[in-house]
């Protein structure tokens, strides 16, 4: 009993973000981090919060636009279709950010098509 009433003073009623299942992801590319719940994808937690790190298409797993490399941590992964994430890759730590879950802090590389759309630095004012 006094485990509950512990999460309910660390986690809000309604706000995910910050709760004390959150699990912190890092964007190697561009050292960005955001808070996810193990009940969210790497995908929707940064889109719901605005954050623009991994390239998105579908968010469905059918386009592989959110292919990443998990080079840190732990993910539990929905089906992906082989024609994005082979068996060869997925072994590889490959997987489609929007089929993908956390079970530990994470950190992750960019690597589908997109990824130049990330990494490309920007010159101008700021």
């Amino acid at each position: 009993m006094q485990s509950t009433a512990f999460l309910n003073e660390l986690r809000p009623c309604g706000d995910w973000r910050g709760a004390v299942s959150d699990y912190q992801v890092e964007i190697r590319d561009t050292a960005e981090r955001y808070p996810c719940g193990g009940e969210h994808s790497l995908l929707k937690a940064m889109a719901a919060l605005g954050r623009k790190g991994i390239p998105s298409g579908c968010h469905g797993g059918g386009c592989g636009v959110c292919k990443v490399r998990i080079t840190e941590g732990e993910v539990s992964t929905l089906v992906m279709s082989c024609t994005h994430v082979t068996e060869e890759e997925k072994a590889q730590g490959y997987v489609l950010a929007c089929r993908a879950f956390p079970r530990s802090d994470i950190a992750l590389e960019v690597v589908g098509g997109m990824r130049k759309c990330i990494t490309r630095r920007r010159y101008g004012f700021v």
